[in-house]
């Protein structure tokens, strides 16, 4: 296992964070609307662990229900089964450029863009898991809790990963996932079941699940209170920004003197991208891409551009995205001491070389 992650990391897909793993996202190109599994980046707090399905028990309790009880996965796969095109994304996805473009870094994984993936999610509502253990009228907050080991921060223990979400969210359009892309979910991506949450930061989406606790009044734990609130003292993150991507190397060296279709995805928490904007020079002029696939709300939407870059020499590329509630990414990023939500257009260097 490197860094505690299970699958291969061939550096020509990755980029390993110690725990973590960034995509590459010319690794994306050609691979379709969803990313393989094994092209998926990982971020985990502690290590994946290794999970007996035989052995495995879901327990959901709390003062929320009227009939607590247990699932084992084998009753989980006989329940209605949905599927969901939905984004994970990490809540510091971008953190890098709050370093290198805006001079003001902060502490936390350095990821570029590749902190984010699409997959077709397999599994269980989890209102129906809810309902099925007697949900009440007084239910406020859901907390899942991982399988992982517990997570220890500047020497305090902060125990196993958990974060509540409020009893409306969890019955609109949470997923408890068992299948990833049509297999069931790889052990570093949460197997045998995990939450997934769409259009929220990624740590809202437990992997390896355990327990789920129904709570009649507000749950308060270290991944609410302490880690992902911008600012400290604000209110929980929930919902991504807007960001773009060029499914190219960084300083990627294209020929001059022919056209290079330019392609990349765009994503927004606010829901499904409408326009995509690319810039050749570096912000002073803007053209459309064409978008094409699909667009779910959830998910990303890809575009290409096509650029006869003039000659030798480096550029800037840019690309911008609108949603579809009209929010468009900034030039600027908001600040905040944890480098979250960094929504900014990013500049994408490229160094034209002679044919």
């Amino acid at each position: 296992m490197s860094g505690g992650i299970v699958k291969p990391l061939p550096p020509e897909w990755f980029v390993a964070h110690g725990t973590n793993a960034e995509t590459r996202w010319e690794a994306l190109a050609g691979t379709g609307y969803h990313v393989p599994n094994d092209r998926f980046f990982v971020r985990n707090h502690t290590a994946t662990p290794l999970i007996d399905v035989a052995g495995w028990r879901l327990r959901v309790h709390g003062r929320g229900l009227r009939a607590p009880r247990t699932f084992d996965y084998a009753e989980l796969r006989t329940m209605p089964q949905v599927t969901v095109e939905a984004a994970l994304e990490c809540a510091g996805n971008g953190r890098a450029f709050f370093a290198s473009q805006q001079g003001t870094p902060t502490p936390g994984t350095p990821w570029r863009l590749g902190g984010i993936g699409v997959a077709r999610w397999g599994g269980v509502p989890l209102a129906e898991v809810l309902r099925s253990a007697g949900l009440t009228s007084r239910a406020v907050d859901v907390l899942g809790t991982g399988l992982d080991a517990d997570y220890i921060c500047g020497g305090v223990n902060h125990g196993r990963v958990r974060r509540p979400l409020p009893i409306a969210k969890a019955m609109d359009d949470v997923l408890l996932a068992l299948d990833m892309n049509g297999e069931p979910l790889p052990p570093d991506h949460g197997f045998p079941a995990r939450l997934i949450v769409p259009s929220w930061i990624g740590v809202a989406s437990i992997k390896w699940l355990g327990e789920i606790e129904v709570s009649d009044e507000p749950i308060r734990t270290p991944w609410n209170t302490v880690f992902y609130r911008m600012p400290r003292w604000g209110p929980p993150l929930t919902t991504q920004v807007p960001k773009s991507a060029f499914e190219l190397p960084w300083d990627a060296a294209p020929p001059a003197g022919r056209e290079l279709e330019l392609r990349g995805r765009s994503w927004s928490g606010n829901g499904r991208v409408e326009r995509v904007e690319i810039s050749v020079d570096g912000g002073a002029s803007w053209e459309r891409a064409t978008l094409h696939g699909p667009r779910p709300a959830a998910g990303w939407a890809r575009w290409r551009y096509t650029w006869r870059p003039p000659g030798p020499g480096g550029y800037t590329l840019l690309a911008r995205a609108t949603d579809e509630t009209g929010t468009t990414q900034p030039l600027r990023a908001p600040f905040n001491a944890d480098g979250y939500l960094f929504g900014a257009v990013v500049a994408h260097p490229v160094r034209v070389i002679a044919a």
